[in-house]
């Protein structure tokens, strides 16, 4: 059958199988000219499309272990984040922190970089401590911070190219509880406190349409224990979906329905267990491209892309996201540099996005970003070089481990063949 990733930007016509368990797995992968894996496709970028086999590990077998430190729990790497946090949560652990969805696969995440918010919180990849790999011969092998390091330190943020996880030892914490709330403030005021708030919030972030002067700002505190909530999303959608259909239909009116939508009350918030309050629904189908800027550089950024696209009153049809994340040491992590601010800047689904994006992309680049590897970019294999110093260390690694190149497909041959 034929893959597609969620959005439906990103399609394949290779052969999508699944596994039951890591023997069979083991099969595949010895037999194979190319394959790759794939979670939920929630990448934007076609790291996942395949000239050969795709292969997902929704229906393997598997179990989680937890350490009997319970700093650890050994996890069952096709295992979708909002699988796991739900085991975890039964034995009184829990993730430090996520991304606001969860259908994602552990691997896939950790694989890519993928990240919440917080001051002292790294991206999904900062919690690994070992993996369970099948490489390119079939055969399954072991890697963590002292055996075979440099193995590790490149499977931690992998894109898939040194093996298909199966299993994966992540650092928990005890269960926690969060509250939530969401307020609308004006935009200059949550710009000139944001710095401030991000020293006093575990989580925070906001959201600004570019066409409006309020932003909707986001914190999660911890909070004391309390039943699960009642609603499973942060933002209600039924009216922001209203209003893309018309901005689809005629974009000039993008501007005006912004500000119309910023006039309604956007105040809440929702209280309970820590997996149950970082995701929220995301049913509106979009294109997004994300960069990662140094900490100091991101409101800038932000000021300069949306003066751009007010001055031409560009159809930008969502909010810009805005979050910070911790500096990591991963070769390959966007945050390897120290602390970043992370933009993230979305189009609806059912209108243009490839020209809007490129010229935003320039701004990101121009101010030091570094594009989260799943969503959006034009990246060249000179970028990745300019931008990583252990590009070619990382490369090594691979061809160590793949050197018929099993693992890539046509974007990854461009950028790390």
């Amino acid at each position: 059958m034929s893959w597609s990733n969620w959005s439906g930007s990103v399609a394949s016509t290779a052969a999508v199988v699944r596994p039951k368990d890591e023997a069979e797995l083991a099969a595949l992968v010895r037999v194979a000219t190319t394959v790759r894996a794939v979670g939920a496709g929630h990448s934007f970028m076609p790291l996942c499309a395949s000239e050969g086999q795709i292969v997902s590990l929704e229906d393997m077998a598997g179990t989680m272990v937890v350490a009997p430190d319970r700093m650890t729990a050994r996890i069952p790497a096709g295992w979708s984040i909002k699988r796991l946090t739900a085991a975890l949560w039964a034995e009184g652990l829990a993730l430090a922190n996520q991304g606001d969805v969860n259908p994602q696969s552990l691997a896939g995440a950790m694989a890519t970089g993928t990240h919440g918010t917080g001051r002292d919180l790294g991206n999904l990849a900062t919690f690994a401590r070992g993996f369970r790999l099948v490489g390119a011969d079939g055969e399954p092998r072991w890697c963590d911070a002292t055996t075979e390091p440099d193995l590790f330190q490149s499977q931690r943020l992998s894109l898939g190219l040194f093996g298909i996880a199966t299993e994966i030892d992540c650092a928990v914490v005890p269960a926690y509880h969060l509250e939530e709330r969401i307020e609308k403030r004006p935009w200059g005021e949550v710009r000139e406190r944001f710095d401030e708030l991000v020293e006093q919030q575990r989580h925070v972030e906001f959201w600004l349409f570019p066409h409006a002067d309020f932003a909707i700002l986001k914190t999660l505190e911890p909070c004391v224990p309390c039943e699960p909530p009642t609603s499973t999303s942060d933002i209600e959608e039924t009216t922001f979906r209203r209003l893309l259909d018309v901005g689809a239909f005629v974009p000039a009116l993008i501007p005006s329905l912004q500000r119309i939508m910023m006039k309604t009350n956007m105040n809440g918030g929702r209280r309970g267990p820590a997996h149950a309050i970082f995701p929220s629904d995301r049913t509106i189908r979009f294109e997004e491209m994300e960069y990662e800027l140094p900490r100091a550089k991101g409101l800038a950024a932000l000021d300069e892309v949306v003066g751009w696209i007010r001055r031409k009153r560009l159809p930008v049809a969502f909010p810009f996201e805005f979050r910070v994340v911790a500096g990591d040491d991963i070769w390959l992590s966007p945050m390897n540099a120290g602390p970043v601010a992370a933009i993230s800047m979305h189009q609806y689904a059912r209108m243009p996005w490839q020209g809007l994006f490129a010229e935003a992309e320039a701004i990101f680049r121009a101010h030091g970003g570094r594009p989260h590897w799943a969503k959006r970019h034009t990246l060249s294999r000179d970028d990745v070089d300019l931008l990583y110093p252990m590009a070619e260390r990382y490369r090594a690694v691979r061809r160590t481990v793949d050197p018929t190149g099993k693992f890539l497909n046509q974007h990854m041959r461009e950028l790390f063949s």
